[in-house]
C-alpha cells in the first residue's frame, strides 16, 4: 500500500462542482492499495501517517505529528484521496500500466478501510470518493511531499 503525502495549509475535493472533502492545515493523502496488500499494510500506514513528525515547531524543525501540528495540542486535518495511479509503471513505454494496483472492489475495501480506521484514531477526517472524477486542490505547505510505502508481509513488491 502506498501513499503520496502532501504537507497542506487547506485543501478541498470536488467532484461534479460539490466540494465533497475540505480541511484546513494538515495531511492530504493520495491513497493507493496495490496488489497483495490487505488490513495489515492499512494499519501500518495509517500509524506511520498518525505519527510521522513533518510539521514544524517554533525552531522551524520536523517535529510535530499531525496530533499536534504546532506543539499547542491543535490537531491537523487529514483529507483521504483514493489514487490508484500511483501505482504506474510507466517503464515499458509511453501509456502506463495499472496492473500493480489492486482491483477496484479491493481497491474500494481498503481505502473505505482505511478511512474507517483513520476515524476511530483521528477526529479530523475528511474524505474524496472513491473512482470519482475528482478536482484536488490544495496550498502545499513548505512545499512537503513525503511518499510513504508499506509492502505485504512477505516482504516482496506488490
Amino acid at each position: 500500500m502506498m501513499a503520496l503525502l502532501q504537507r497542506v495549509r487547506q485543501a478541498r475535493v470536488e467532484v461534479a462542482g460539490r466540494v465533497v472533502g475540505e480541511i484546513g492545515a494538515g495531511l492530504l493523502v493520495l491513497l493507493c492499495a496495490e496488489r497483495g496488500d490487505g488490513n495489515a499494510q492499512s494499519e501500518k500506514l495509517l500509524a506511520k501517517i498518525l505519527k510521522l513528525r513533518i510539521f514544524s515547531d517554533a525552531a522551524g524543525k520536523m517535529n510535530h505529528s499531525l496530533q499536534n501540528l504546532d506543539g499547542s495540542g491543535q490537531i491537523g486535518g487529514l483529507l483521504v484521496v483514493s489514487q490508484f495511479s500511483l501505482a504506474a509503471d510507466a517503464s515499458g513505454g509511453n501509456r502506463p500500466s495499472f496492473t500493480a494496483a489492486a482491483a477496484p472492489e479491493e481497491g474500494k475495501r481498503l481505502y473505505d478501510y482505511f478511512v474507517a480506521q483513520a476515524r476511530l484514531l483521528h477526529p479530523l477526517v475528511q474524505t474524496g470518493e472513491f473512482a470519482a472524477d475528482m478536482q484536488v486542490s490544495l496550498v502545499n505547505d513548505g512545499p512537503v511531499t513525503i511518499p510513504l510505502r508499506v509492502l505485504p508481509a512477505d516482504g516482496a513488491p506488490s
